[in-house]
């Protein structure tokens, strides 16, 4: 039990740690395409502090389902069952979505923000509280 609890925590504090980080990152980042310049956002006002916002959400819930996916790909090691399987398989999906949606990795790629100000971030806060109820039930 200890040693389970030992891990919750560092899991969580990696993720604070993940979230600071990508924090700095955005602000760091360009709201323009790669080739119309890459120096610090040229954006204020709302628009900046939901990019901000989502791609911290974006990057907390990658690093969560990464630990996931290690813990339910253990479960399915040892036990292989199938529906370990299943949920090694909703965990990579879960990744996959927080990867491809967070601005930082989209804004690297070369493409603009839809603009859909705090819309735009609720499905990554929606799945940060899927990820950490997981993470809970896991352990």
């Amino acid at each position: 039990m200890m040693n389970e609890n030992k891990t919750l925590i560092t899991i969580l504090v990696g993720a604070l740690v993940v979230g600071v980080i990508a924090f700095y990152a955005s602000q760091y980042s360009s709201h323009e395409p790669m080739g119309e310049g890459m120096g610090r956002n040229r954006q204020s006002g709302d628009l900046e502090i939901y990019y901000s916002f989502k791609a911290v959400l974006a990057s907390v819930n990658a690093f969560l389902l990464v630990s996931i996916s290690v813990i339910y790909i253990k479960v399915y090691n040892e036990t292989g069952l199938e529906f370990s399987l299943g949920l090694v398989i909703f965990s990579f999906a879960l990744l996959f979505y927080a990867l491809t949606s967070n601005p930082l990795l989209v804004r690297y790629a070369g493409f603009m923000g839809s603009g859909l100000g705090p819309f735009a971030m609720l499905p990554d806060l929606f799945t940060c509280i899927a990820s950490i109820t997981l993470l809970y039930l896991t352990k």
